[in-house]
């Protein structure tokens, strides 16, 4: 577990971009024929501990959050339910959440309710459609559960946010658009 003064604060609206911008500007120039929309990106940051909204909506323009959400990583990244995300995995089965870039797919309904497919384009999560990794809602991610257990719930490598929040995610996350995710 990392010391508590590396932990970022919550982000707010109207804050800086975190520090992840500058890596997912430069993979926004790096994909952007398979990039349409770069009006807003999405920045996952693993380095923070589940308990914290660490999925920042940027606008890419202005550098300042839009908004930050809590997001699950996957049971695979943290086998010992931690909270932390300690390893990343592209392989089919491992249940880890990837890093890289993604590009935001369309939008369909499943188990989980109004969902979204994630494209990867890395080496790193290439087999993220393979994988089934999307944006969903899930009842493990909430404010309520961070308070309860300390951290919020572990998907199978999806980036599960709040169902209270995954329209506004969604909204602001549409086709087209870029998620980044590092630690």
């Amino acid at each position: 577990m990392l010391p508590p003064e590396t932990m970022t604060p919550d982000a707010v609206v109207g804050d800086p971009a975190p520090s992840l911008l500058p890596r997912a500007l430069a993979a926004l120039d790096t994909h952007a024929g398979r990039i349409p929309d770069r009006s807003l990106v999405g920045l996952v940051d693993f380095s923070v501990p589940s308990r914290i909204p660490r999925l920042h909506i940027v606008d890419v323009a202005g550098g300042r959050v839009v908004s930050s959400h809590l997001v699950a990583h996957g049971r695979g990244s943290d086998p010992a339910n931690s909270g932390w995300a300690e390893r990343f995995s592209n392989r089919l089965g491992s249940e880890a959440s990837s890093s890289g870039s993604f590009v935001v797919g369309e939008t369909y309904f499943g188990k989980h309710g109004r969902s979204r497919r994630l494209i990867g384009l890395d080496p790193d999560n290439d087999q993220a459609e393979v994988r089934g990794i999307v944006i969903h809602a899930a009842s493990y991610v909430g404010s309520d559960f961070a308070a309860q257990y300390g951290r919020i719930g572990r998907s199978q490598g999806c980036f599960a946010v709040s169902a209270n929040e995954i329209a506004t995610v969604l909204d602001r996350l549409g086709p087209g658009r870029m998620l980044f995710a590092a630690r």
